[in-house]
């Protein structure tokens, strides 16, 4: 469940960040790119996160 939100999540706020960035450099937005990035930071943060050590539980 966690990786459909972070699909979810990630690919809007993706999209988001490409329309102000392009709205700031004066490029039109382009869709087709803007998920491309999307997919390709998705993947990135699903990999961290897999990767990324577990915290300590602390058992009694």
């Amino acid at each position: 469940m966690k990786f459909v939100w972070t699909f979810i999540w990630g690919f809007a706020l993706t999209h988001m960040l490409a329309y102000v960035a392009n709205s700031m450099l004066g490029t039109p937005y382009e869709f087709g790119t803007a998920s491309i990035l999307a997919i390709g930071a998705i993947i990135l943060i699903c990999l961290v996160a897999t990767l990324a050590p577990a915290p300590p539980s602390e058992q009694q």
